[in-house]
């Protein structure tokens, strides 16, 4: 991205997006008083994120006795409500889910990719979906405190092996197909990128014609795999980001704030909840709601707007695609692709 003399004054900058992830689904319900279980309460922890200030929702689902859903009934049911209860708010589902089968007779069917490309198939469809790009190590703990998990179900050792070692899965004949899908289904993919590679790696996927859209990117500074929070690796991951994406910065535990408070200041977006930290900046509990209002406070300070809903919407570029890689690159502010024989530097406009 380019910074100009006058990028960082706020009547120059993007209205500010607040992304909310409320729903934790690493945490058990009597980790935090904070945590929705019934239906209920998911859908009116949505209203109390959207009356904050957030304007689009990472979307988790959990059954009644607490436990993480697998199920895509349960999915659609959420979302359907939520479509209710907070019509103007993005709604954005987790990549990570594999559902589970229903019957025996989807068990029969369903392989074992399929049951992630089914977040392609969710009624109502959500506006967003996450995708991480290239198969990604994600251990949590590498930049949790311990702090951070004493008195929850992390600090469990059962827990801290599974968490340790997951990994997040995405070869590219997965998220080829997967981005395919998605956008066959009027699904916006939102992605989740790890680091300079991944943000490679999607380039590449734009040159070549595989995806043909918005570039709407997480840089998750989470550890474990993942980008850490040292500044000047967010610095240049913002620099290389061309000029016609949307960036936003997410991070874990007590950084999310320091992190988010550059994120404010850049021009950029944040994300909050307690699926990053369950503490504030000086390790208080802090619920999602009032984690919004923190970014809310720290924008208002440096008068930069909070984007409504509908504003939202219009920086998301909700609802575009385009025909191919030539216009997808001028659209996202990349460089186009070399014509046969050209030599230097291709360059975005005729001189």
């Amino acid at each position: 991205m380019q910074f100009l003399d006058d990028s960082l004054f706020p009547e120059n900058q993007q209205k500010l997006v607040i992304q909310v992830a409320p729903y934790g689904p690493e945490w058990v319900a009597g980790d935090s008083d904070d945590i929705p279980v019934s239906m209920d309460q998911q859908v009116q922890k949505a209203v109390d994120c959207w009356n904050a200030g957030a304007t689009l929702l990472h979307v988790h689902v959990r059954e009644e006795d607490g436990k993480g859903s697998k199920r895509l009934s349960k999915f659609n049911e959420l979302l359907a409500r939520l479509r209710e209860a907070v019509p103007q708010m993005i709604l954005q589902v987790g990549g990570s889910i594999s559902f589970a089968p229903e019957s025996e007779g989807q068990a029969a069917k369903w392989l074992s990719d399929d049951t992630r490309h089914m977040l392609a198939e969710l009624t109502p469809r959500p506006d967003q979906v996450t995708v991480v790009i290239n198969t990604t190590q994600l251990n949590v703990y590498d930049l949790l405190t311990e702090a951070d998990i004493a008195g929850t179900s992390l600090a469990n050792p059962g827990m801290q092996e599974a968490y340790t070692n997951m990994v997040v899965p995405s070869n590219p004949s997965w998220h080829v197909e997967h981005l395919r899908r998605l956008v066959a289904n009027g699904i916006q993919p939102h992605f989740m990128l790890t680091g300079l590679s991944s943000l490679e790696s999607v380039e590449r996927l734009v040159r070549r014609g595989a995806y043909n859209g918005p570039l709407i990117l997480n840089y998750t500074a989470v550890g474990g795999g993942s980008a850490g929070v040292h500044p000047a690796d967010m610095l240049e991951f913002v620099r290389r980001t061309p000029d016609g994406a949307v960036l936003t910065i997410e991070a874990l535990g007590r950084s999310v704030f320091p992190m988010n408070a550059m994120a404010i200041a850049l021009g950029l977006h944040v994300r909050v909840g307690i699926e990053d930290t369950l503490r504030g900046p000086t390790g208080e509990r802090m619920t999602s709601v009032q984690q919004i209002e923190s970014m809310v406070r720290i924008a208002r300070e440096l008068n930069r707007d909070i984007a409504s809903g509908e504003e939202a919407r219009q920086i998301y570029r909700l609802g575009e695609t385009y025909r191919n890689a030539d216009e997808t690159l001028a659209k996202v502010g990349w460089a186009p692709n070399r014509a046969y024989g050209q030599r230097g530097v291709p360059q975005h406009q005729s001189a």
